[in-house]
């Protein structure tokens, strides 16, 4: 603003010490002054502007045109486009009518067009202005899209990490207290209804973590999280964990063991936990097997059992759609569905070099 008026007020003094007038340096002072408020009021600056220029115009006095494009070029920045376009096309028209009746008043050799100039000088640098607001306006919202985006993708990595985990380990609590309850002698009616209870209330427990998903997960989005230290490392403890609740497992491992990258490393880990816990859930009698190959440029995992699916009385979880979403952001690819000689199969395959 400073760079605007203290240049102007000194060309002022300087016009008027050279004798240029009083009433011209009076004009110039004043359009360079208005323009401390150009930010705040553009609207009251641009009228003043113009006002100014009009008398000018009117007492054949050469003007503060630079201030004025300046004080028009803050209008269209600063005031939204329905305001700014009414007051440019008023003010323009008005300085073009000034313009011409000056003219009239006192004909020159210049004196043709005069009107459509006055317009022109207005609209342009409104214009400018409009261009200027409408690009910023275009960035700031880009910068709120990326905020949110990054919001809906906490969301999403928090509403897997719940399903992952907490789903997994209340069923693998639910397999074992059933189990226990299964094993206790007759006469033990107390303890039984004791771990019927935990039963009951481990199975509540996930329908309100369900629940709770259905919330986190209501916003689309993306992203992964690999920070919670979990990997192929911890897949013979978790096969093991698998087999004391009640699912016996295999373990396979093809190829040289990598060092995988941390959201692959992560990937793996959580398919495979997914998978066994959809088996423990959905499946009677099943056995399962899990095999993991590595290769130069690729890993692929594959959870294999060969239960007979059990009904499911509610409705379907976030497993598989977790697993997709994971697999999707490694770039690699999933397939799941039941085999032709029985059981499930879930298979994934994420190339190493696109993570």
């Amino acid at each position: 603003m400073i760079l605007f008026v203290v240049p102007g007020v000194i060309g002022g003094l300087a016009v008027w010490l050279r004798g240029g007038g009083l009433s011209f340096t009076a004009l110039y002072l004043s359009t360079a002054l208005l323009l401390l408020m150009r930010r705040k009021r553009p609207l009251l600056t641009a009228a003043l502007s113009l006002g100014i220029e009009i008398i000018a115009s009117f007492l054949a006095m050469p003007s503060g045109s630079p201030f004025l494009v300046i004080a028009l070029y803050s209008l269209g920045r600063y005031t939204d486009g329905l305001r700014a376009a009414i007051a440019g096309g008023v003010g323009g028209i008005l300085l073009g009518a000034a313009r011409e009746v000056s003219a009239a008043l006192d004909p020159g050799p210049d004196a043709q067009g005069l009107w459509l100039a006055g317009l022109v000088l207005v609209v342009i640098p409104v214009g400018l202005g409009q261009y200027v607001r409408i690009r910023a306006e275009l960035r700031e919202r880009a910068q709120r899209e990326a905020a949110d985006a990054a919001v809906r993708a906490e969301r999403r990595r928090i509403a897997r990490e719940l399903h992952d985990v907490v789903a997994h380990h209340l069923s693998v609590i639910n397999a074992l207290v059933g189990g226990a309850r299964a094993t206790l002698p007759p006469d033990q009616d107390v303890a039984r209804e004791a771990l019927h209870g935990a039963e009951e209330t481990a199975r509540q427990a996930l329908s309100e973590m369900r629940q709770l998903l259905d919330v986190l997960r209501a916003d689309d989005g993306g992203g992964a999280d690999a920070a919670t230290g979990v990997g192929t490392a911890r897949l013979p403890a978790l096969v093991e964990e698998a087999g004391t609740a009640g699912l016996p497992t295999r373990l396979t491992v093809l190829g040289e063991p990598l060092t995988l990258p941390t959201a692959v490393d992560h990937a793996v880990y959580r398919i495979v936990q997914e998978a066994l816990t959809n088996t423990r859930k959905h499946s009677v009698g099943a056995r399962a097997t899990v095999l993991l190959s590595y290769e130069p440029s690729a890993i692929e995992v594959e959870v294999l059992d060969d239960g007979m699916a059990r009904p499911s009385p509610g409705p379907t979880g976030f497993g598989l759609g977790g697993m997709a979403e994971r697999v999707a952001l490694c770039g690699g690819r999933l397939s799941t569905g039941p085999r032709e000689e029985g059981g499930f199969r879930v298979h994934a395959r994420i190339p190493l070099e696109k993570t």
